[in-house]
């Protein structure tokens, strides 16, 4: 049954990924978002909710993943990111900044590949990515604190040419929904909590999601081109 109802707390990520579809619906989306629509899901936590919401637009699921380049010495810091089907995306600002070579990026990147490379292998099972060209493309989190994956997801799905790019989450804090808009077509986040502390006080079951349930939620919606 769809979740069409104000909730105090979503009891799991499925059941912020059925009020998240229905808002979606409700909302008009569908209106200016035209067919082919494709529902990216942002691994792993993203991914159930992207499975309700693909269930009810009626629309094709896939990952997408995106792994942060993390400045050598100080990995916690981003100086870009690469994501599915190739794509690389550089903070030319903070590598001129730091003084990081081309070679010590090209290093991290060839490091960073090999692990996203073999997370879509086992997430996809061989499976293609799906074609997002010219299509609307649902990028989907189960929420956005700083916004760092979703923003570099957004900015390498700009290479493959979407017809639209909208971000879909059930939850998340002010500034960056906010912020996110001059990175995507439309953001629809569904709570904006005044006092946001993290993305888990909006669950009542925020448990990690392993990989087997994000390969499951892939196998249980068609990950085929429309």
């Amino acid at each position: 049954m769809g979740v069409r109802t104000q909730i105090a707390r979503f009891r799991d990520r499925r059941h912020a990924g059925q009020a998240l579809g229905w808002r979606l619906v409700d909302a008009g989306v569908l209106e200016y978002c035209p067919e082919p629509r494709i529902v990216l899901g942002l691994p792993r936590g993203g991914v159930p909710v992207a499975g309700e919401v693909a269930r009810i637009l009626a629309a094709p699921l896939d990952v997408f993943l995106v792994r942060k380049l993390g400045v050598p010495g100080q990995e916690e810091l981003a100086m870009g990111a690469i994501a599915s089907g190739g794509v690389k995306v550089l903070n030319q600002g903070v590598i001129d900044r730091l003084g990081v070579t081309e070679q010590e990026v090209e290093a991290v990147a060839r490091r960073e590949a090999e692990v996203l490379a073999a997370r879509e292998r086992a997430y996809r099972n061989d499976r293609p990515a799906v074609d997002v060209k010219g299509a609307s493309v649902f990028v989907v989190d189960d929420g956005l604190a700083t916004g760092a994956t979703m923003r570099a997801a957004l900015h390498a799905l700009r290479e493959f040419e979407p017809g639209n790019l909208v971000v879909a989450v059930p939850v998340g804090s002010v500034d960056t929904c906010r912020t996110l808009r001059d990175d995507a077509d439309e953001v629809i986040c569904m709570r904006m909590p005044a006092r946001f502390l993290a993305v888990g006080q909006a669950y009542v079951d925020f448990s990690p999601t392993s990989d087997e349930e994000v390969r499951a939620v892939l196998a249980g919606v068609a990950c085929t081109s429309p």
